[in-house]
């Protein structure tokens, strides 16, 4: 449905996946883990698995706590873009590498849930794009203490509500890991 022209590919979208953000993520290793297995599938499926890295005066570029964990393995050719904002679109070349991949479908994972995630989801469906979350491929650390809400609130929040997002020609959707389907 998007509204984007000639895009009719998917991509799997994997969102600062790295050292610093996830390390006290909620349920870490097993959001690693399906995160994982989608770049493993989306791979033998021919489908474009797009790196985000985000770094900023607390996340330095080139640092350890900036390395994608050292569970996936990125490859070479997969493209990484580079970020400074939650939007994973703003101010990079991210629709650049998707529309020389004829994208116009996003099934996005990573970290965290309520800031680059929920960012990243809404600045694909404002671009004409379709948007899927994988509801138990992404995370979030525990700011309860400051007086938030608890992960496990945030992630079934964000999962609630993505999975009937809708935008004219447009349309968001939240689907578990052994429900995507990378054909669209």
């Amino acid at each position: 449905m998007t509204t984007l022209d000639n895009r009719p590919n998917t991509a799997l979208l994997v969102v600062d996946v790295q050292n610093a953000v996830v390390d006290e993520g909620y349920e870490r290793d097993a959001v690693i883990a399906k995160i994982g297995g989608l770049v493993g599938r989306a791979r033998r499926e021919g489908v474009p698995v797009v790196w985000v890295q985000h770094s900023d005066d607390g996340l330095v570029r080139g640092s350890e706590e900036w390395r994608i964990v050292g569970e996936l393995n990125q490859e070479e050719a997969e493209p990484v873009v580079e970020k400074s904002y939650g939007d994973s679109f703003e101010e990079t070349d991210l629709e650049k590498v998707l529309a020389e991949r004829g994208v116009g479908r996003l099934v996005v994972v990573g970290a965290e849930t309520d800031a680059c995630i929920r960012s990243t989801l809404h600045g694909a469906i404002v671009r004409g794009y379709d948007a899927t979350l994988v509801g138990d491929a992404h995370t979030t650390v525990d700011k309860s203490a400051g007086g938030g809400i608890t992960p496990e609130q945030v992630i079934a929040h964000t999962n609630r509500y993505w999975r009937f997002h809708a935008a004219p020609g447009r349309k968001g959707g939240t689907v578990m890991s052994e429900d995507v389907d990378f054909s669209g």
